[in-house]
């Protein structure tokens, strides 16, 4: 069986393939000091109550965009399935040009968020995942990374408004029966809330009038559900774009493997 774990800034994601079929997913919050071990212990009483067990892995497949817990899912792969784990980069995603100036400075959620929706929707599309970041990236007819625009996410501009306002409070995001608040709360849910669904409608807006060919629109990560219904300007709604992304290139490198 194949685990794939995506590692993101906030949260990490790994997923249980058997062959083509998921068998279990899970969310874990990142932790760039929880070792190799305590991943293990965790994993096996997961894998356990979905039955089964740390040795039905045969491989392991990782995208990571936390420096610091690269070490240790390295270990844990090594360790505790006897694989060294194929880790995505610029460098090893065949059939993915990626047509930036630097290469290496596209980020494997990027580059595996544009194989993933690409093998789902073809292209040219642009890739919105709501993050820690929320990223508008773009994808060619063809496949090909084409670079894209980086803005905060919607739970770092909220966490910046507590930290910064002495008098505002910490709250939850969520979409506001209406868009003049009523008390503090509401006044920050709302601006929060509807000027990021104005920050994804403007940058839509503003790619697809740059790029020379009709775009699809397609939204992914952890708070993308928010906005479903929020705005016509996304076309699709995934939230497994990143994990379809991981399982389509672990293919391709073990088909690239397996032809020399």
């Amino acid at each position: 069986m194949l685990l794939a774990i995506d590692v993101g800034n906030t949260n990490s994601v790994i997923a249980l393939y058997d062959g083509d079929r998921p068998a279990a997913q899970w969310r874990t919050s990142t932790s760039p000091t929880r070792t190799a071990d305590e991943y293990a212990v965790w994993l096996s009483q997961l894998m356990g109550l979905a039955g089964y067990r740390l040795a039905d892995v045969t491989d392991c497949v990782i995208s990571n965009v936390v420096p610091q817990s690269l070490f240790h899912f390295r270990n844990l792969s090594r360790r505790y399935f006897n694989r060294e784990p194929y880790v995505v980069s610029a460098e090893n995603i065949p059939g993915v040009e990626v047509r930036i100036p630097k290469p290496s400075e596209a980020g494997a959620d990027r580059l595996v968020n544009a194989v993933g929706a690409y093998a789902a929707y073809g292209g040219p599309l642009i890739v919105v995942d709501s993050g820690t970041a929320t990223n508008f990236d773009v994808v060619g007819a063809d496949g090909g990374f084409e670079g894209g625009v980086i803005a905060p996410g919607i739970n770092l501009s909220m966490q910046a408004l507590h930290d910064a306002a002495a008098q505002l409070p910490r709250v939850a995001i969520q979409r506001p029966p209406q868009v003049i608040g009523r008390d503090t709360v509401g006044a920050m849910q709302s601006g929060v809330f509807w000027g990021y669904v104005g920050l994804i409608e403007n940058l839509v807006k503003r790619i697809r009038e740059e790029y020379p060919q009709p775009m699809k629109v397609v939204a992914t990560g952890g708070v993308a559900s928010l906005f479903e219904g929020a705005t016509d300007c996304i076309d699709v709604f995934d939230a497994d774009i990143t994990i379809r992304g991981l399982i389509e290139i672990y293919r391709r490198l073990k088909k690239a493997e397996a032809a020399g």
